[in-house]
């Protein structure tokens, strides 16, 4: 007689999921300072204060002529000194005009600033085409950035804009957050590694590559535990290999119910788990827990599943890990230039990517082993479940750019 049928676990919506697992994890605290050159991709761990003004002094943002407003239409003007940026101007001569490059202090004295091309350089000086109005082309001291004020904030992931705001205020280190450990294994005992030759019904371990990159531009540090077989003295020993050195631990594969699949009862007897049914589609299964001081999280085996649980749901919880402040991607409305008529009560993430003419298109096959659809696509498009798509209608669009950072 054949053992009863595993029990339907009850569908979770995206939103529930996610609510749970951040509530779940907390920042994990540890902090370091690395030279600001080193720092992209970051999260800031403390605000950035600044010392000075920036620019620290009045200065032009155009070459040309630095003179008296009163002065332009005196007809053809000396020219007094010359000043190159990180030069120190003297105090300019009534009736003259100083030539002034780029970037350098404004001299005592000048209240304007000509761009070249509306002058005429004439023997003995210089000629105003133009009547100049009063501050024309000075940037003034600290308006970019007044003393100490907070230029950065805690909480963001640093990009090269940061870091050279960061610059900008003389910070050459920043406080920011330790790069989270994360364990990684996959399993299978049909998964090969390219390179070896692909035996019948084995494939190849594109899984272990995605999740290693996602996890890389995340800012992690990356134990790969590789391939374990498929039994459970295996997962158990992998299980606690990675809980012994990691804050958290990542698995493909194996999260379902059939007799091969060994994470859950694995989990459950190294430490505690939940195996959740998410409304999702691609992705449903998906395992959490905790074994020793480490989190678990166990994803779906389908490659594009596990592209996109990961991108869903672990994305935003590394970076709770690290206590960044933003942990949802941005979304955008966008006209789907496709036709999707056949609704799914699940939620739906399709691949699409952007057109020339400022629309969406659909990959053609949107299955959840079919990798080369998130290569392909700029994106997702988050379809509400229930709901079909007409070409023309407006569709929430999530850049990949949005996910992978």
């Amino acid at each position: 007689m054949s053992e009863p049928a595993a029990p339907r676990l009850p569908l979770q919506s995206l939103d529930e999921a996610l609510a749970r697992l951040l509530s779940a994890v907390a920042p994990l605290g540890r902090v370091e300072r690395v030279s600001t050159f080193d720092a992209l991709g970051r999260v800031l761990a403390a605000e950035v204060v600044s010392t000075l003004d920036v620019p620290p002094a009045d200065n032009t943002a155009m070459d040309g002529y630095a003179l008296r407003v009163a002065d332009a239409g005196a007809g053809v003007l000396p020219i007094s000194q010359r000043v190159p940026a990180g030069s120190v101007p003297q105090p300019l001569q009534p009736g003259t005009a100083a030539r002034i490059f780029t970037g350098a202090p404004i001299p005592p004295g000048a209240d304007c600033v000509v761009m070249q091309e509306l002058c005429e350089a004439v023997e003995g000086g210089v000629r105003v085409k133009t009547q100049p109005s009063l501050g024309q082309h000075i940037r003034r001291r600290g308006e970019a950035v007044p003393p100490a004020s907070t230029v950065l904030a805690a909480g963001p992931t640093l990009d090269a804009a940061a870091q050279g705001l960061a610059a900008s205020v003389g910070a050459a280190t920043l406080q920011v957050a330790a790069r989270p450990r994360v364990a990684l294994f996959s399993t299978g005992d049909e998964l090969l590694m390219p390179g070896e030759p692909l035996k019948p019904g084995a494939i190849y371990n594109s899984n272990r590559f995605t999740l290693r990159g996602l996890l890389q531009g995340l800012g992690c540090e990356v134990i790969d535990l590789g391939i374990v077989p498929d039994s459970l003295d295996a997962t158990r020993a992998a299980l606690r290999e990675a809980a012994a050195q990691a804050d958290l631990i990542i698995s493909s594969g194996g999260v379902s119910v059939g007799e091969e699949d060994h994470l859950r009862p694995a989990v459950q007897a190294e430490g505690r788990r939940d195996l959740w049914q998410i409304a999702i589609k691609p992705g449903k299964p998906l395992a959490f827990g905790r074994v020793g001081e480490s989190w678990f999280i166990g994803l779906p085996g389908n490659p594009v599943a596990s592209f996109i649980t990961f991108l869903l749901l672990v994305r935003p919880v590394i970076l709770r890990l690290q206590g960044a402040l933003s942990l949802q991607a941005k979304g955008f409305s966008l006209r789907a230039d496709f036709a999707w008529p056949k609704a799914d009560k699940r939620r739906e993430f399709m691949r699409v990517r952007l057109n020339a003419a400022g629309g969406l298109d659909l990959f053609a096959n949107q299955g959840s082993g079919v990798l080369t659809s998130a290569v392909w696509g700029d994106g997702l498009v988050d379809n509400p479940p229930g709901q079909t798509v007409e070409p023309g209608q407006m569709v929430r669009f999530i850049p990949f750019s949005e996910l992978l950072s």
